[in-house]
């Protein structure tokens, strides 16, 4: 792809350079060659990437070229465009073919273009759409519907009555839809019974869960993962969950029943979640942080970007507050001192 092409896709400004150059990928500045691309966001790395052998940069737009030996284009958000650059510069795995020892079951539809790897299983009356990969020993449960140009990985299972969007990415060892974790105990005997886990989960458009993660299905009603979230690996959602657009949740969090999380939101790793919690849009909980059953967080009356960290979760500024004080309690009491 030219220069000129993917400035006409992407946008941003050539200030430098022929626009009919060819590039054919990205790199990192200290390895990029004369037909990749690298970016910079600032003044310093700015001035290495002028100096390695990438065919092209993306600088902020303003940001001095100088002299440079290379294409220079200017945008506004050059690490986004680089990503996009990347996205669409990557090469395209071969699709269009079912190994033999694939099993589509009955009333399965498959749409034009569609990959299934060797000892993957499609389940009866399941769907598939135009340019979708489902990769070596995965499982697609009976009635599931992928739609179009989604890649799933290898070993994934997903559970009849699951609902898949468009450009959905789930990688490897997933388990999507499996019954919740709730039951109901007799007070008489302490046993244990199911309650029922009869719903659905619906994942939105352009979601990407990362591997290993589970989202299990709504008990009676349906766990939604809405529009553009992100999961990164080991990542639990429990039943009935509502996790809004934009979201990106960092690996080992856990996301009790019930819970929703607002647009935008950011989860850091580890952060637990108690059952029917609430994370309002935009706010940020950091790594290890916890947010009690029932409880709500937001960013009313905060600065945008506040981070809220600790057990309960609650401004950083208040936890460290807090932890000074009990430092200075301690430091007045003297070392060893026991009540």
């Amino acid at each position: 792809m030219t220069i000129g092409e993917l400035i006409e896709k992407l946008g941003g400004k050539l200030v430098h350079g022929n626009a009919a150059a060819e590039i054919t990928g990205v790199n990192e500045r200290e390895h990029a060659s004369t037909t990749e691309l690298v970016f910079a966001e600032d003044a310093e790395t700015a001035a290495e990437a002028l100096k390695s052998r990438a065919g092209a940069v993306v600088l902020k737009t303003g940001m001095n070229a100088g002299n440079a030996s290379m294409a220079v284009i200017e945008i506004d958000q050059p690490k986004l465009w680089f990503a996009r650059a990347a996205k669409m510069l990557r090469p395209k795995i071969g699709c269009e073919w079912i190994h033999e020892t694939a099993v589509v079951g009955e009333g399965a539809m498959l749409a034009t273009g569609v990959t299934v790897g060797a000892h993957a299983l499609i389940g009866k009356n399941a769907v598939v759409g135009d340019g979708t990969r489902i990769d070596a020993g995965s499982m697609i449960g009976e009635g599931v519907r992928i739609l179009s140009d989604c890649h799933i990985y290898p070993r994934v299972v997903i559970y009849p009555g699951t609902f898949i969007g468009n450009r959905v990415i789930v990688h490897a060892g997933c388990v999507l839809g499996a019954d919740g974790f709730g039951y109901v105990r007799d007070a008489k005997t302490g046993a244990y019974t199911q309650f029922p886990q009869q719903g659905t989960l619906v994942i939105e458009d352009d979601v990407e869960i990362g591997a290993n993660s589970t989202i299990d299905r709504g008990a009676l009603g349906e766990t939604r993962i809405r529009r553009g979230a992100k999961f990164d690996n080991l990542v639990h959602v429990a039943h009935n969950c509502d996790i809004g657009e934009d979201v990106v949740i960092a690996a080992q969090t856990g996301i009790s029943g019930s819970s929703t999380v607002g647009n935008g939101a950011v989860i850091a790793g580890q952060v637990g979640i108690g059952d029917h919690a609430h994370v309002g849009p935009g706010v940020i909980l950091g790594g290890q942080a916890g947010v009690f059953s029932g409880s709500t967080v937001t960013n009313d009356g905060l600065k945008p970007g506040t981070v809220h960290w600790g057990t309960p979760a609650r401004p950083l500024r208040e936890v460290l507050r807090e932890q000074a004080t009990l430092a200075r309690m301690a430091k007045k009491r003297g070392p060893g001192t026991i009540d």
